[in-house]
């Protein structure tokens, strides 16, 4: 297996407030415009005919990501505001363009994990359990993975090429309250948690041919936009310190586990990198180090692929570029 590291390509570059890439696989891409909702578009590759256009209902946003086939496509609005919030998950026929709703149980929280046609998210049950689902896009089977009694709830999912990992968090809104993390194979079996550097405060994960890399950080802890991450190769091993992480990062892809880092300079100027580490490797690569003051967003990816966008803020006009990287 190569460790050479790979080339990006630029792929879409606008203005800040034009149309930015949520992904694209072999057929179709999908961008998001810069309006308050987040209208949605899936065009295809080739004709350049646009096959959705979702706009979100009065009050909802749109959420990432959008987890896309050749043939399907699901999109999540939410409603944060207001005395009644929602969650609403649609499936497009990307050959008819029209959306139905999946015959799914309900999504409960915000996130939802996805790795190409798997998915991943949070459901509550008939006994007001939160559950893990995982779910296929092509047919939409399911299965629960885990359920925890309110008020506990799962949540945090991120799907590898054979593995969920998910946080589970244990009395909320209390001093006892406890975040850990936890992994599932895609194939069957009980999920198993990973064992903590520190005591009840894992964030999220990712996990790949039984290695995990996870980030922690506390309530107390006074930057939660940035946390200590860990690896262990297997369940028994040691864990070993990655460093810091910006939080929320992490994510699995082909043979890679990914994570973005931030520093910041004395006169405050932000820089970015990209790392990626495999089980076997003796320590991280950097994948990609960015220019001082060039913001990135969370990775996302399809079909091997790496997708990533740049924001040149400083410039004038200010401009988003998304890159990728096959890996």
């Amino acid at each position: 297996m190569s460790t050479a590291l790979p080339t990006w390509a630029n792929v879409l570059r606008q203005p800040v407030d034009g149309q930015h890439l949520v992904t694209q696989q072999g057929r179709y891409v999908v961008t998001r415009g810069s309006d308050e909702a987040g209208t949605t578009t899936i065009t295809d590759r080739t004709s350049k005919k646009v096959a959705v256009r979702h706009v979100p209902a009065t009050d909802f946003v749109a959420q990432s990501p959008v987890v896309i086939d050749d043939r399907y496509a699901l999109l999540e609005d939410i409603r944060s505001d207001g005395p009644d919030p929602q969650i609403k998950v649609l499936r497009y026929d990307l050959t008819t363009g029209k959306a139905s709703t999946p015959a799914i149980p309900p999504v409960s929280e915000p996130e939802i994990g996805a790795y190409d046609g798997t998915f991943a998210y949070s459901s509550t049950d008939a006994k007001n359990r939160s559950c893990l689902i995982v779910a296929d896009l092509a047919n939409l089977k399911s299965r629960s993975i885990t359920c925890v009694a309110a008020p506990g709830y799962v949540a945090d999912p991120v799907v590898s090429a054979d593995t969920v990992t998910f946080s589970e968090i244990i009395a909320p809104e209390t001093s006892r309250r406890c975040k850990r993390v936890l992994t599932a194979p895609l194939t069957g079996g009980a999920a198993q948690p990973v064992p903590a550097a520190t005591n009840c405060i894992q964030w999220s994960g990712a996990t790949l041919k039984g290695a995990t890399v996870w980030s922690e950080v506390s309530a107390a802890d006074p930057d939660q936009y940035q946390s200590k991450a860990y690896v262990r190769e297997s369940g028994d091993s040691p864990a070993r310190p990655l460093g810091t992480v910006v939080t929320d990062t992490i994510l699995a892809c082909g043979n890679w586990i990914l994570w973005e880092t931030r520093t910041v300079s004395p006169t405050g100027a932000e820089t970015y990198q990209i790392n990626r580490w495999r089980p076997g490797l003796a320590k991280p690569q950097v994948m990609y180090g960015g220019k001082p003051g060039v913001a990135l967003t969370p990775m996302t990816c399809q079909n091997n692929t790496i997708y990533v966008e740049a924001a040149y803020l400083a410039t004038t006009p200010a401009y988003t570029e998304t890159i990728s990287a096959a890996l």
